[in-house]
Formats: structure tokens, sequence, C-alpha cells
């Protein structure tokens, strides 16, 4: 049997990294989708952008010439801009939907066919705890653009099900990559490790349709509700 096959965002660094090397050791092909490509051993590099509507189809594209056929996407590319819903502008606003909602419509709309082919086909969405609470005003814009993710994850879910499509969102709070400390002075030791949060994606993606996952919150830290 040809080996599966796994698009990842934002896949240079971080999280998109460690979900790469996870699955890459777990037997997956690898298309890395980054805005600026660096050679990643046997995966597929291909630039991605997720602003630019044409990009995922570009992408989705150069995947299937290479592998055949592609059986999941991880949906991890995002950005952060620490402001309250008051002090972003409408620019701000826009660059935080079109990236972290807008980029993984994009995405699942482009490889639908493929995925849907598939019989098992699988998207995951690193969503985010600020995407089931307002943790602070200056978290507030990212909320926004994280709860619009989490009804997407939803929706992808509902729409694929026939299909056999199984949508799950990933909703980790402070991961120790760059971005977080940049956002935090916890300890990074004490932060969520970006290696379990992979290993997380690895064991999602191998359910099969029947025991489906729908959210995975995910915390370093104890909350009242979550």
């Amino acid at each position: 049997m040809s080996r599966r096959v796994v698009m990842i965002t934002g896949a240079n660094r971080g999280l998109g990294k460690a979900i790469a090397e996870e699955l890459a050791a777990k037997g997956w092909d690898l298309s890395l989708g980054m805005r600026r490509p660096v050679p990643a051993g046997a995966a597929l590099v291909h630039p991605f952008e997720a602003t630019e509507p044409a990009s995922a189809a570009a992408w989705v594209n150069a995947t299937v010439e290479r592998f055949g056929r592609i059986d999941a996407i991880v949906n991890n590319a995002g950005i952060m801009i620490p402001k309250s819903v008051v002090d972003a502008d409408e620019a701000e606003l826009d660059a935080v939907l079109d990236v972290n909602l807008k980029g993984p419509w994009r995405l699942a709309r482009a490889a639908w066919p493929h995925l849907a082919a598939a019989g098992e086909g699988r998207i995951v969405t690193i969503v985010s705890l600020s995407g089931k609470r307002v943790k602070a005003a200056r978290s507030g814009l990212y909320s926004v653009s994280k709860f619009a993710a989490l009804g997407l994850a939803h929706a992808l879910r509902h729409a694929g099900w026939e299909a056999g499509v199984r949508s799950t969102a990933i909703c980790p709070g402070f991961v120790a990559t760059d971005m977080a400390r940049g956002l935090t002075e916890k300890d990074p030791a004490t932060m969520t490790q970006a290696a379990d949060i992979a290993r997380i994606v690895g064991l999602v993606l191998d359910l099969p349709n029947t025991a489906s996952i729908a959210e995975v919150p995910v915390n370093c830290t104890i909350e009242d509700v979550i």
C-alpha cells in the first residue's frame, strides 16, 4: 500500500516542525507548506502563503503530482497580534482572520476532493485554548480569530462526515515555542512541549472513523473551566 500523505502548514519551525518530525517517524509522507521554503529531507517542501487565495490550490496540485494522494491536512500556521478588540484596527482584524481562519478554510477546500476520495481523510486544526475562552484583553483579537477557527473545525466535521472525512480541533494553552516565549514570562520547561502536541496529532490521525474526536483541549496549568 502507498504511504499516507499529510500536508502541514507552518512546518519550518516550532510546533509545525515537531508535528512533521512525529509524523515522519510514524511513516507518513510529508508535504510541508512554508512561507520561506527550506529543504527538509525526503519531504516535499512548497511555498504556502495563507493570505493568498491561489497558494493552497498550487500546493495541493504539487502534492498530488508528487505523491498521487492526500490523506490528511494539519492547519498549524497562525499569527498572534497581542491587542484588545478595542485597540486593534481593522487591518489587524483582517490579518488575524486571513491567516487563522481563511488560511485553513482555503486549504481544506482545495484538498477536499482528495480527502474525500481517501475514505478516511483527516483534518487537524491547531486552534488554541484562546478559541474556547478569552483569557485577557490583550488576547482578545487573537481569540476572535480562534473562536472562528474552532467553528470552522466543527463545520468541516459535519461537511465531511458521510465521506469519511474527520475534523479535529486541538486546543493547547502555552506551548514552548518562540511565539509563546514572546508572550509570557513562564519558564518554557513548565509549558506544554511541542513534541507532546505532535504526539496528540499523530494519535488523532491514526484513529478510525468510528473513534473520531472533535476537540482536544490541552493545558500546562489548571483553569476554572478548561
